[in-house]
């Protein structure tokens, strides 16, 4: 058995929240590389480099990519081994999560409920998804969620009949109906397979694989290939002003589903694709 303090996993976490908003990760600068030579509209190829300049003024004055500094999506890979002491482990992320946000100057998006829309003050709570897996570390997780792309995620129960034509028709219709909104160029993480919610929490997960990788499974590579292709023939373009450039990745996640359902969820991500991690 390993022992991890608390105050160990608020560190990290409040780390990875600054990190995450100021500095994009390496695969997102080489997405935005390598639409720059292949985007055939000068609109599109002007807004990529402005992006791409974004990137580096926050990279380099250590200030948010985003005035939306997101909403904290955390994954935890717990071993099976670690023992986490101190205090209850939820309460040391959301109290890295309200550090950083403080400490790093990050805009409070979180209201307290729904109905009242009474800010938090600190960007708490995260969202908080656990798994515990085999060993004795602690995979940290965390994603600055946008609002804007946010919105336009959807979730939608096909038939099993409708088959895998259905889950293409619905994925490009997401990308179409959210058009310049979610803040192209988009990064779509798909969930297929499970029940309502287990879709929905494979959809996040996804967009955590590096950009630019293959997925490990060939049919659901060849898969993503296809419908991003399908998507950035759309047209849409980065920002919505027209190009080739309308998505830099669909990522897939599947998982067994009951013989009578073929769950589908589809969570957009923008240019802003803020993610860190951390293993402790």
């Amino acid at each position: 058995m390993r022992d991890i303090h608390v105050s160990a996993i608020s560190d990290a976490v409040k780390k990875l929240c600054m990190e995450a908003n100021w500095e994009l990760e390496s695969d997102m600068l080489r997405a935005f590389d390598r639409a720059l030579t292949t985007e055939r509209s000068p609109a599109g190829k002007h807004v990529l480099q402005i992006l791409k300049e974004n990137a580096q003024l926050a990279k380099t004055k250590r200030i948010p990519y985003c005035q939306d500094t997101g909403f904290v999506v955390c994954f935890v890979e717990l071993g099976q081994d670690v023992h986490v002491t101190g205090g209850p482990l939820y309460e040391a992320i959301n109290q890295g999560v309200s550090q950083g946000y403080k400490e790093g100057y990050l805009r409070a998006s979180i209201v307290r409920s729904p109905f009242d829309r009474v800010n938090t003050g600190d960007n708490t709570p995260a969202v908080i998804h656990l798994d515990v897996v085999p060993g004795a570390a602690m995979k940290i997780m965390v994603m600055a969620k946008g609002g804007g792309c946010e919105n336009r995620s959807k979730y939608k129960m096909l038939t099993p009949a409708e088959g895998v034509e259905g889950v293409k028709e619905w994925v490009i219709e997401c990308v179409r109906t959210a058009g310049p909104d979610a803040c192209p160029p988009l990064i779509l993480g798909v969930g297929v397979g499970g029940t309502f919610e287990k879709s929905a929490i494979l959809s996040k997960r996804a967009l955590f694989r590096e950009l630019g990788s293959p997925n490990p499974d060939p049919t659901l590579d060849a898969l993503e290939k296809e419908l991003l292709d399908k998507a950035n023939r759309l047209g849409i373009g980065p920002q919505g002003y027209g190009g080739d450039t309308t998505a830099f990745g669909i990522h897939i996640l599947t998982y067994p589903c009951h013989i009578t359902s073929l769950p589908v969820a589809v969570t957009i991500e923008c240019h802003a694709h803020r993610h860190k991690e951390v293993t402790l």
